[in-house]
């Protein structure tokens, strides 16, 4: 079992103890309900997780945060043959497009384009994905029970995800811009939002670092099934810092109406003041926006508010909010996550770049972290060294330093003498 399949158990962990954590459910009821359940658990498959291994697992997370949750490693277990994250995203993308298929059919053409090995991944392993993503059968088609509901304290939920937004022209050029947003479910306060150029995960950290300094640490928050809203270092992120993630059921945009609604106000109150004056650049547009979202958004009587403004109800519960102690954990908790094994020449392969790293770490694997900021090395959850980008220039005229083993037991010859 390697590194990266212990995290994505000890995510399915936290996952299963999270509620209890942060008192979401009763936990009788809620350890009644998971009783004789049969989950489908990373590397392991399908299994029923007895009660008390449950609680086990939340005592040790109380005790000792993450790590604890993660399965000792055991040399005697190989590689199991499984889906990678993107070939699971990749056959999820497919699925969506051909729902009208059995999923039998489904498979079978999945082996004839070439997207899986019939002797590496069975129909077994693909019906699981699928149906736990209700991607089989009607399901998909069929509209679930919604009832309405609001938390009455501050920071207990936050909804999240992206929107289009406005085109700006850059250099004559229209440019396509994307909203991300958290929305808090209680007071419909905003703790951060921020337009971007592109739709990946590295504007999501953005927001959700700058949300979680500026208004504290929520207990969940709930957002769509998209994929940088399902990616693994939001997840250790979450579960580092003790946040349930929650997600809604594919194709199901209804479930976070709050924060739709929001996008809605958005796009009614804020958009046409930039048909009347356009924004010229995104740092022009984000600057607009936030002025706006505060002056305006926050300060206007929301309807569902009983007369008072956003920001009214979230300072009227500033006790309620758990700001964290140390905000130097996001700069790690963030960092996007690998693990390589250094080359004899002390290299790493990162994104079809080469990077060098110490001399210490050759023939080992280590842990990789790394955002565009930088590429680090990491060993007991600890960053010890900076990964340099190759240069072979610089290093074509970098001096060699000898290695201090080939003049071991020698002595310097008298003018004259010869070495034997």
């Amino acid at each position: 079992m390697n590194e990266k399949e212990r995290e994505q158990i000890a995510l399915f962990r936290f996952g299963l103890i999270a509620p209890l954590f942060n008192g979401q459910v009763d936990p009788k009821t809620y350890l009644n309900e998971l009783e004789g359940k049969v989950h489908s658990v990373p590397y392991y498959g399908e299994r029923k997780i007895a009660v008390k291994t449950i609680k086990e697992w939340l005592l040790h997370y109380r005790r000792n945060g993450f790590e604890a949750l993660k399965p000792k490693n055991r040399a005697d277990r190989g590689d199991s043959r499984r889906l990678l994250p993107d070939d699971r995203d990749q056959i999820i993308e497919i699925r969506k497009k051909n729902l009208h298929m059995p999923v039998s059919v489904f498979y079978e053409q999945l082996i004839e384009s070439g997207e899986v090995q019939k002797n590496q991944i069975s129909y077994s392993t693909i019906n699981r994905l699928l149906k736990k993503h209700n991607l089989v059968g009607k399901s998909f088609s069929a509209i679930p029970e919604r009832k309405r509901f609001v938390h009455e304290k501050v920071n207990v939920l936050w909804q999240g995800d992206l929107s289009h937004g406005p085109y700006i022209k850059v250099n004559g050029k229209a440019k396509k811009t994307f909203l991300i947003a958290y929305i808090d479910d209680c007071s419909r306060l905003v703790p951060y939002a921020q337009f971007f150029s592109d739709e990946k995960f590295d504007g999501l950290r953005v927001v959700t670092k700058e949300a979680l300094i500026r208004r504290g640490k929520p207990k969940m928050i709930y957002s769509d099934n998209g994929k940088i809203y399902r990616s693994e270092t939001l997840q250790y992120a979450c579960a580092r810092l003790g946040i349930t993630l929650a997600h809604t059921a594919p194709f199901d945009p209804r479930a976070k109406g709050k924060i739709e609604r929001m996008f809605k106000t958005i796009q009614t109150r804020f958009y046409p003041l930039l048909q009347a004056n356009p924004a010229h650049s995104l740092e022009e547009l984000n600057e607009r926006f936030w002025k706006w979202l505060e002056k305006d958004y926050h300060r206007r009587v929301h309807a569902s508010l009983e007369g008072k403004t956003p920001h009214e109800v979230f300072h009227s519960q500033l006790h309620e909010v758990s700001f964290l102690e140390d905000t130097s954990i996001l700069e790690t908790i963030f960092l996007k996550r690998e693990h390589r094994k250094v080359k004899p020449d002390g290299t790493i392969t990162l994104d079809k770049q080469l990077y060098e790293v110490p001399p210490r770490f050759i023939g080992n694997r280590v842990d990789v972290r790394f955002d565009e900021q930088g590429v680090f090395i990491f060993e007991n959850d600890q960053k010890v060294a900076e990964a340099l980008a190759v240069s072979f220039e610089v290093n074509a005229k970098a001096k060699r330093v000898q290695s201090p083993f080939l003049l071991s037991g020698t002595t310097e010859l008298e003018e004259g003498e010869e070495r034997v």
